[in-house]
């Protein structure tokens, strides 16, 4: 075999190569390095933004530790709204993290991708095992109130802030909301090194009062107090409206008294 094709085959083997690695890395966000100082929702107009909402507290009931606490439960429902889905791609930076990307669909079938201060971690559910979830998707709140009803100061703090991201139920259909979920439960593989998480436009990521953490401690606690829930608190998500992320319902505690609030 002569130098010349050799050193032809050679360049054609490392095409290839190059080729199939670039082929196995697609749909992988290549994003900035960096976390833009202004959301590009607001100035990029072909962007079809999602839009998180969340539901009003349901389901609720209180319940008592074997210590002698007392937990208020919710239901919790993420509702993604907007033009686009949520979507996020995590890229494993260490053992149970990993950083986020967030792609945004554009008009015509393109998309950008964006860092984001948002992390996935590899989350421990008693019974369950672990799950890839969302850091700060969300956040349970208890308020005081002022003598007009309104809120006032934050007394205590809920420790569910972890979810997956996903479609669970179509809660408002429409032609810009698929039929069938897009995107999955939870990864629960903990040698993956990205992990894809979102919810549909139309579909909601529901989770119920029974469910692990989906409570506040209100030990203790006497009066009107507002419980809130807060979706995307940290604004870790690029969306269309930063204003509508938050739902409360107004209890009287203890929890089931006759009495009511105004």
């Amino acid at each position: 075999m002569s130098r010349r094709l050799l050193a032809t085959l050679v360049v054609v083997a490392v095409a290839v190569a190059l080729g199939a690695l670039v082929a196995g890395a697609a749909g992988r966000p290549r994003a900035a390095a960096t976390v833009p100082e202004t959301n590009p929702c607001f100035t990029d107009k072909s962007l079809l933004c999602p839009d998180l909402t969340m539901g009003k507290p349901s389901s609720m009931f209180a319940s008592r530790t074997p210590g002698g606490r007392v937990l208020l439960h919710a239901t919790s429902n993420i509702k993604s709204r907007g033009l686009g889905p949520i979507e996020v791609h995590g890229r494993r930076i260490a053992k149970r993290k990993m950083r986020v990307t967030q792609r945004i669909y554009r008009r015509g079938g393109s998309h950008l991708d964006v860092r984001t201060k948002g992390r996935l971690h590899f989350w421990f559910i008693p019974g369950q095992g672990r799950y890839w979830k969302f850091a700060d998707a969300a956040a349970f709140e208890l308020w005081s109130l002022n003598p007009d009803g309104t809120r006032r100061k934050v007394v205590r703090r809920g420790e569910k802030t972890r979810y997956c991201l996903r479609d669970l139920v179509r809660t408002a259909p429409s032609r810009r909301s698929p039929r069938k979920a897009v995107y999955p439960g939870c990864n629960q593989d903990p040698s993956e090194k990205f992990v894809t998480l979102g919810t549909s436009v139309g579909w909601s990521d529901i989770y119920p009062s029974t469910y692990y953490e989906q409570y506040i401690d209100v030990t203790r606690l006497r009066g009107c107090f507002s419980y809130v829930l807060f979706a995307d608190p940290k604004d870790h998500i690029f969306e269309s409206n930063e204003e509508n992320n938050l739902a409360q319902r107004v209890v009287r505690l203890p929890f089931g008294s006759r009495k009511k609030c105004r």
